[in-house]
Formats: C-alpha cells, sequence, structure tokens
C-alpha cells in the first residue's frame, strides 16, 4: 500500500467516525455520479448525479486529513427527450473522499484524485458513439482507465453519443464509467452529434449542455459551449466547431474569447480540444472533394499560430492520424502539432478516407477503436496512441 492510498483510507474511516456519531446511516443510492472539470481542478471539483425522486436536504461532505467540510447542492434538473431528469450539482473543494449527504442517509465515500505541481496527465478518447448498446466505448475506456489510474481527467472529443436527444444513449454512455466517473474529472467536447434530435434534425444540445456544467465562459449567447481550465502545467481551451448545425455567429465571439483566454495564462503549455477536424481528406468515390484543410482549419490554424498553441487534439472522422508540426498550413517543426484522434465507440468508416498529404503516421487498418494518453511537465509534452490491448502506435514529444 502505498502512501496516497494510506491516507485517503485513513481519511475515510476518520471521516466515517466522525460524521456516524455511533450511528448507522441509511445508505442513499444516486445514479451517474461523476465529476467534471473547473477552472483549476487542484482546487475546485464539480460533482453533478441523478436520483429518481426528488431530495430535500443535499449536501456533499469532504473529507480533508480528517477535517470534514460541507457543501450545499443545487438543483440542476431538467427536460429533455419528453422526460424530466431530476439532478443536482455541487461545487466543492478538493479533498481526499467525498460523498452525498441527504439528512440521515448517505452515499459511500468516493476517492478524489489529488492534483498538484506541474505534472499533468490525461486520457484522451474520441466519437464514442455507438450503434447497438455502448460496450465497445466502455470496454476502452475501462482498459484505458486500469492501465493509467493515475491520470488526473479524462476528455471525449465529441459525439459522445449518436443521437443528443436520445436519453437511453446517454444513460447507457454514462453507466459505462460509473466505475470511475466519480473518481476522475471529466472534461466533454460538443460534437455535432450532440445536435441531433429524434427525428436527425438539428436543435439545441439540450442534454449535453445540461449533464456537463462545463466551466462559465462568461458569453451569455453561448454560455459553456467552449471553455477553459488548467491542470498543472497546462493551460486547456475547449472549443465548439458545430456552427454549421448551430449558427456560425458562434466563430467571431469564440475567436475574441480564445485571444482573451490564451492570453491571460502564464502555463508554458497552450492545449485544444475542438471536435471537427484541420484537415479535408479525399473520399473513395468522390473525385469532385479536394484534398486540403476544412473550414475549421482555415478559421483556427491561424488563430492557433498567433497564439502560441503547442497541439491541437481533434476527433469527427474516426481515424488517428498524426500530422506533425504545422505552421502557415505546411510542415513546420516550429509549429502547432496537430492529432486527429481516432474513435472509441463501434462507428468505424473503412477504406472511407483517402490518405491526405500531411498525415505523418496513420492506425493499422481497418481501423478499430483506440484512446491517447497525454502527459507533461513544464518541460516536455508527450502523446501516446494506444489500441485497445494496449498495443502502442505511436508516439511523440515536444520539448520546452
Amino acid at each position: 500500500m502505498n502512501r496516497r492510498t494510506f491516507i485517503k483510507l485513513s481519511a475515510v474511516s476518520v471521516a466515517a467516525l466522525m460524521t456516524g456519531c455511533g450511528v448507522e446511516e441509511k445508505t442513499l443510492e444516486v445514479k451517474f455520479l461523476r465529476q467534471i472539470v473547473t477552472k483549476n481542478i487542484s482546487g475546485k471539483r464539480l460533482v453533478m448525479w441523478q436520483v429518481d425522486e426528488p431530495l430535500q436536504n443535499l449536501s456533499v461532505e469532504v473529507s480533508v486529513n480528517g477535517d470534514t467540510k460541507i457543501f450545499p447542492a443545487q438543483d440542476a434538473s431538467f427536460t429533455d427527450d419528453g422526460q424530466k431528469r431530476i439532478q443536482y450539482a455541487a461545487q466543492i473543494d478538493s479533498g481526499d473522499v467525498y460523498r452525498i449527504v441527504d439528512g440521515e442517509a448517505a452515499t459511500a465515500w468516493h476517492e478524489m484524485k489529488n492534483i498538484s505541481g506541474d505534472d499533468f496527465k490525461a486520457i484522451i478518447f474520441s466519437d464514442s458513439q455507438c450503434g447497438g448498446g455502448y460496450d465497445t466505448w466502455g470496454e476502452l475506456a475501462r482498459q484505458a482507465i486500469e492501465r493509467n489510474s493515475d491520470a488526473d481527467f479524462f476528455v471525449d472529443l465529441g459525439d459522445i453519443v449518436d443521437n443528443g436527444e436520445d436519453t437511453t444513449q446517454w444513460e447507457d454512455w454514462l453507466a459505462q464509467i460509473k466505475k470511475f466517473a466519480p473518481q476522475i474529472p471529466f472534461a466533454p467536447v460538443m460534437g455535432n452529434h450532440e445536435t441531433y434530435s429524434r427525428e436527425w434534425t438539428v436543435r439545441t444540445p439540450e442534454a449535453y449542455l445540461n449533464y456537463f456544467a462545463t466551466p462559465d465562459n462568461g458569453d451569455e449567447n453561448f454560455s459553456r459551449r467552449f471553455y477553459s481550465f488548467e491542470v498543472g502545467a497546462a493551460h486547456f481551451a475547449v472549443l465548439d466547431s458545430q456552427w454549421d448545425e448551430l449558427g456560425r455567429e458562434i466563430i467571431d465571439a469564440q475567436k475574441n474569447w480564445l485571444r482573451r483566454d490564451l492570453s491571460s495564462t502564464d502555463k508554458p503549455w497552450k492545449i485544444i480540444f475542438i471536435h471537427k477536424d484541420v484537415l479535408q481528406y479525399r473520399i473513395n468515390g468522390r473525385p469532385e472533394r479536394p484534398e486540403g484543410f476544412s473550414d475549421v482549419g482555415k478559421i483556427f490554424m491561424p488563430e492557433f499560430e498567433s497564439l502560441g498553441v503547442d497541439a491541437v487534439f481533434t476527433g469527427h472522422l474516426h481515424t488517428y492520424r498524426n500530422r506533425g508540426r504545422l505552421k502557415n498550413f505546411q510542415d513546420d517543426e516550429k509549429g502547432t502539432l496537430y492529432i486527429l484522434s481516432g474513435l472509441s465507440g463501434n462507428v468505424r468508416y473503412s477504406g472511407l478516407w483517402i490518405n491526405h498529404a500531411l498525415d505523418k503516421t496513420i492506425a493499422p487498418q481497418p481501423e478499430t477503436d483506440n484512446y491517447l494518453v497525454l502527459a507533461g511537465d513544464e518541460k516536455k509534452l508527450s502523446v501516446k496512441c494506444f489500441l485497445p490491448d494496449g498495443e502502442l502506435i505511436d508516439e511523440v514529444t515536444l520539448k520546452k
């Protein structure tokens, strides 16, 4: 048993004695308990959960070195897909363990990741959407977490579910990660599939915006559609690429926000997460579609370069491609690293894309699901891509 585990277990025991006071407590049952990233997850966390019936005296207890703090919970319920989700949220201080309390009832204690110093580590998934159930996503996520239990947070780069209005898909996605979602903060990225109704028309992504109360970006017109947070030596900005679905007004608002956001940080690493990719691929059977750069790339790559972004992670195309470092729309070892992150679900586009001239590394074909591990400190940033069985298929390192 290492020192960190011993401290946490001790905290659980002390907290139980302090709060129990010799009286047997009732068990509080909650669903889909999860942590969401805050502006700085080393100091604050957001926890969210659902219940079947409304509760009256909710709070969250956090134990730090045996001392317990109590934080109020807020009603975050919403209606979508014709159903009301009874949901609560609470922003809490980071600590050793936490639990949800309602009067004399309480959940089990859940461990919290202690995050401090300059080191950081994340697991990056993309396009977890599945057809016919989310077992593929769940199996990959569990394997990745088990191999990287020291990760500070995890990311899904959009198209989290196949249909953004379908309640059963969201519940299946959340159920698959119930083992580790209470412990490891999640950084969500909106994809185009989050904007689809059950009739496959475009609509406001109600479920996405309500399931994940991401940090406020200060823009009342596009609240939580894009956001940023910091972990260790890195500043992360999460962007919204769904202007084709939801309106192009967000482009200038997002560009202006990004300039302010990245200019205000002193972190050595600046990293972008965005769903749609920066390159445009030729498609088998469609000779009229040229190779080049997508709308996202044309609009935002110059912004990334001028703001000193070190790495950009994209999704959407369901294939892993490492493009190396690009500047002025061409290879340049002083440019920004661009990684197309692949997929973590079971929706595969076998043989669809014709390789791009800027591709440096391509996942083995036919494509299967994969995940990335991003790790760094003040001086070094590393990205590794793994297949579900843990085989390493690509690795790149940046140094300051």
